[in-house]
């Protein structure tokens, strides 16, 4: 039997210490980091390469799913919460187990049990989860951004619109850009509907920054945002356009 290297993730400084209490009770397993928010954590998976991350789901800057959309390799998980509304989420992003505060010491070994088992057969982690973080839950209300070692949290009301560009999609925000690894697509399925619309098939568009629309030939127009930025829109998103005008 390896080691199984382990990772805590609770803003709770008790929840912490009880989690490190029940894992310095099992054979095998070395705790390597306990982290109080999602930015430790980052950072901390990055850096130590864990096995596992016992990841809390409502944390305050970062949440867990945000947490696991800016790992580029995330190790197993298992989330460790208070509540269990985001069970389907959790599996979704394709949890090993999700355990519901409290639970026994018995609970968490079962957990680990099946992490073991998962890495027996060779599954080393957790897909990204840039895809799926919020397809079964409420749209979102903010992006997450990793820039290097900088992670960037956006507010929807920063952003003005979002650019395909092959497997990415580039951020514009004011006079910022930051590049995401996920297809616009996917992205356009977790924004608010009505409040961003796909206007073309490369560019979602912040109704909010809609300054006017202008022909540019026959059946196409521009978008034109109140900074002045000119954006093309195709049949589709000038239909899209009007409903909602």
């Amino acid at each position: 039997m390896t080691t199984l290297r382990v990772v805590i993730v609770d803003d709770e400084p008790g929840a912490r210490s009880l989690l490190a209490e029940y894992l310095a009770a099992e054979p095998d397993v070395e705790l390597v980091a306990a982290c109080a928010n999602g930015f430790e954590a980052v950072k901390a998976v990055g850096e130590l390469r864990p096995d596992l991350l016992l990841l809390d789901v409502q944390m305050p800057k970062l949440d867990g799913f945000e947490v696991l959309e800016l790992l580029e390799a995330p190790p197993a998980v298992v989330f460790v919460t208070a509540y269990d509304e985001h069970a389907v989420r959790a599996f979704d992003v394709h949890a090993v187990d999700y355990l519901v505060k409290p639970f026994p010491p018995e609970r968490l070994a079962a957990s680990l049990a099946r992490v073991r088992e998962r890495l027996a057969r060779g599954e080393a982690g957790a897909p990204p989860a840039r895809a799926t973080t919020a397809a079964r839950g409420r749209p979102l209300e903010r992006l997450v951004v990793r820039a290097g070692e900088r992670i960037h949290v956006l507010p929807l009301d920063r952003v003005d619109y979002v650019e395909a560009r092959d497997d990415a999609v580039r951020v514009r925000a004011g006079k910022e850009d930051h590049f995401k690894p996920q297809t616009l697509a996917d992205l356009e399925a977790t924004l608010p509907p009505g409040r961003f619309v796909r206007i073309h098939r490369s560019y979602l568009l912040n109704l909010d920054r809609l300054a006017r629309l202008e022909r540019y030939a026959k059946d196409s127009h521009l978008a034109i945002l109140q900074d002045g930025t000119r954006l093309p829109v195709s049949r589709a998103g000038y239909a899209r356009l009007k409903t909602l005008l």
